[in-house]
């Protein structure tokens, strides 16, 4: 299938070891593949490749919603395991106003500590948004810096 096509006869599935794969027409081999947004942040359900195993693309989805339902949710499914960004809810501590430090967070995954190496971790994406990178590597996301309570506005000013 050409990168240019629009996805009109492709199907996806899983195969028996939950890979998500993609058929064009009936009688094609199914091929391994792996979603990637192209904006994950900005326009996240816009411009959606499908990767071979190879790193090629395979198919260009213009937007989430030209899917049908059941592989939509297979492609969300699996977008979830690959772009693990917890959104931080509520900071409850941090363990001191220099870096580094350890922040004590609630995100909608759960309670969790990270180690804050550098203020330049904290990337703004615009007068709202924010991108935090702990020192494991997790990149923890605030998409409005402006909804959390009082405490943790406060907390957070300190180090923007």
């Amino acid at each position: 299938m050409n990168s240019t096509d629009a996805p009109t006869d492709l199907v996806l599935s899983q195969d028996a070891f939950g890979q998500l794969v993609l058929r064009q027409g009936a009688a094609s081999q199914p091929i391994p593949v792996i979603p990637v947004r192209a904006f994950p942040i900005a326009a996240p359900d816009e411009g959606l490749s499908l990767v071979g195993t190879d790193g090629r693309e395979v198919v260009w989805i213009e937007h989430l919603s030209q899917l049908p339902q059941d592989q939509l949710a297979l492609v969300l499914a699996a977008l979830r395991a690959r772009e693990f960004s917890p959104v931080i809810r509520r900071l409850v501590s941090v363990s001191g106003f220099s870096t580094p430090c350890t922040w004590c967070v609630q995100t909608d995954r759960g309670d969790t500590e990270f180690v804050l190496k550098t203020e330049d971790d904290i990337r703004r994406l615009d007068a709202r948004q924010l991108l935090i990178t702990a020192s494991q590597g997790i990149t923890y996301r605030v998409p409005d810096r402006q909804a959390l309570d009082s405490a943790s506005k406060r907390l957070l000013e300190r180090f923007l």
